[in-house]
């Protein structure tokens, strides 16, 4: 599948482990996209608060980022939040592997795949530039859990076909970003 659009509606997919900057580089691609722009940056936020720990995490994530972004809460639906921001310069998406999650814990393989299957083709025909980041899970050993086998199969298959469709991967390592591919 080839991604449709213009040559301005760029498509970014930024992975890397857990704190390894990537979605301080996503800020920063984005900042750099938006610069001039009369939309702004929209950021559509995956994680929800269900402990102590993830609150501190978001608190951190909502300082580091610039108070002129505008942010979305959505846990489940990234297609349709996706497709209501066609008026910003730029959209990020983070975490990716946060809305797997969010999915897996619903039980219900058939809206987790619908989910998936609606959010390739928002992102195949969005006509802005957008950021998608998510976690790299799958460098490591088999995980011994089902759930964790699970997680990391769909995850792994979503970075696959998102990354079919971009036109720019990168992979963040110890905040230092390592292209992967480009399509200009």
């Amino acid at each position: 599948m080839k991604r449709s659009g213009t040559a301005s509606s760029q498509r970014y997919l930024v992975l890397g482990g857990v704190k390894s900057g990537k979605s301080r580089y996503a800020q920063t691609l984005a900042e750099g996209i938006a610069e001039g722009g009369s939309g702004g940056i929209t950021l559509i936020a995956t994680a929800e608060p269900l402990d102590e720990e993830m609150r501190q995490r978001i608190q951190r994530h909502c300082k580091d980022r610039p108070a002129h972004w505008t942010v979305v809460e959505q846990a489940l639906g990234l297609a349709g939040s996706l497709t209501q921001c066609q008026q910003a310069d730029v959209v990020v998406i983070d975490c990716l592997t946060l809305w797997i999650t969010n999915l897996l814990m619903l039980e219900d393989d058939t809206r987790l795949q619908r989910e998936v299957d609606q959010l390739v083709e928002a992102v195949s025909s969005f006509p802005k530039p957008l950021i998608l980041v998510g976690n790299e899970t799958n460098l490591g050993i088999m995980p011994l859990g089902e759930l964790s086998r699970r997680f990391c199969d769909h995850a792994g298959l979503l970075h696959q076909r998102l990354a079919h469709i971009v036109e720019q991967v990168d992979l963040v390592v110890a905040g230092l970003p390592l292209n992967l591919k480009t399509e200009r």
